[in-house]
């Protein structure tokens, strides 16, 4: 809903917006490509932007690749696409509790096409009538506290929040770095201050 809301007030075409949905389908990820399309960023930025964003989901493919080994390419295809945060959450439950992986297979893609369906169903409402809404809302604010709300739950480890931090101060900073690059810096930078951090400093 956010989401949608963000790319109706932002100065790009609602439709683009919106296709963030199907076409992403990355919270994170979607917030940084509206925010940046909309303050004018270089699309080579953008891209590069979203897929730092998104390093993660390689770690969660490691992790459900062992029970996607041999099924069919186009299987394979659809629930990489379909991996983000809760999609792994509902994928690592329902293998361990199907008895067997045709099972697991099917827990998968229900808890997917769920996901899926609310997510575009949400962003479609909010791109409605995120147009509609008043000035006085402040809906500006909505996406930074978005962002709030998802960066405060991890910050768990030392590295999570030694990198949050280094990119705190790297996007402040860079704000003045031409063709939008802070935010690719920032991304970057927290990156690998949180992986510089070894696992027993991170204890």
């Amino acid at each position: 809903l956010v989401i949608g809301i963000s790319a109706a007030q932002a100065g790009i075409p609602t439709l683009a917006g919106w296709l963030s949905g199907p076409l992403v389908f990355a919270g994170s990820a979607q917030v940084a490509t509206i925010q940046m399309l909309d303050s004018g960023a270089a699309p080579l930025v953008v891209v590069v932007a979203a897929l730092s964003v998104n390093l993660r989901l390689i770690l969660y493919s490691a992790t459900m690749a062992r029970h996607w080994g041999g099924t069919p390419r186009w299987w394979q295809a659809l629930a990489a696409y379909a991996i983000v945060d809760p999609s792994v959450a509902v994928g690592v439950d329902g293998y361990e509790r199907a008895g067997d992986r045709r099972g697991g297979h099917l827990r998968y893609a229900g808890g997917v096409a769920i996901l899926w369906v609310a997510w575009v169903a949400a962003i479609t409402v909010g791109a409605t009538v995120g147009t509609g809404l008043p000035a006085g809302l402040h809906l500006e604010y909505v996406v930074p506290l978005f962002l709030v709300g998802e960066v405060v739950p991890r910050l768990t480890t030392r590295g999570v929040r030694r990198g949050v931090a280094v990119a705190v101060v790297l996007a402040l900073a860079g704000r003045w770095i031409p063709l939008h690059l802070g935010v690719l810096v920032a991304v970057t930078g927290g990156l690998v201050a949180a992986l510089a951090v070894t696992e027993e400093d991170d204890r």
